[in-house]
């Protein structure tokens, strides 16, 4: 288990790079669990440590489950977690993973609800450090004006991200629409929610 604070990275780590609508996304994995997923151009673009192995997406569960999330057939994720992170932020993470599908909390919300209603921009500062975007959906993440704010993977792909849960969204080149993901069952919190809960 990962200690508050502890900011080691396990040694034997499988990564993937996954093609999705949004861009390429990063996604690793260790024998603990999902470790990251990021944006290939976002901001906070990991570089890929020499030591890590690539693997088939197809070898790795979270890679196959975003690939089903794009496609419209999934809501929620049943993926393990590699733990990590301070108290504080698996708190802000665990109140973030409860937000459903298609829809959208404030900062100041998150804050509310965690307890800390003056620590909206601790708040902002956890969500920007969410290490599985999408799994754990900080796209879904607002501004109290409704602004879009800011995004890790940038702001268009945040747009993207809530249109296309919405079911407003357009993303491919050609101009066609998302699936229409209506028909997708809305489920009981994933194991990635009920870990964080454990450890919050």
């Amino acid at each position: 288990m990962v200690e508050e604070g502890e900011k080691a990275v396990p040694t034997e780590v499988r990564y993937t790079r996954l093609a999705t609508p949004v861009g390429a996304l990063l996604v690793a994995e260790t024998h603990d669990g999902l470790l990251s997923v990021g944006f290939d151009a976002g901001r906070r673009r990991r570089p890929i440590d020499p030591a890590w192995r690539p693997a088939d997406p197809s070898a790795i569960g979270a890679a196959v489950q975003l690939t089903e999330y794009f496609a419209g057939t999934r809501r929620t994720f049943d993926i393990p977690l590699a733990l990590r992170g301070t108290a504080f932020q698996r708190r802000v993470w665990v109140a973030v993973a409860k937000i459903p599908y298609g829809e959208t909390r404030s900062y100041g919300a998150i804050a509310a609800e965690i307890g800390a209603p003056d620590g909206v921009r601790a708040v902002g500062a956890a969500n920007g450090q969410n290490p599985w975007p999408i799994i754990v959906p900080c796209h879904r993440v607002i501004g109290s004006d409704g602004s879009l704010t800011g995004y890790g993977g940038g702001l268009a792909i945040k747009r993207a991200l809530l249109e296309f849960e919405r079911g407003t969204g357009r993303l491919f080149a050609d101009g066609t629409s998302w699936l229409p993901s209506t028909s997708a069952p809305l489920d009981e919190p994933s194991p990635p929610l009920r870990q964080l809960l454990l450890l919050a």
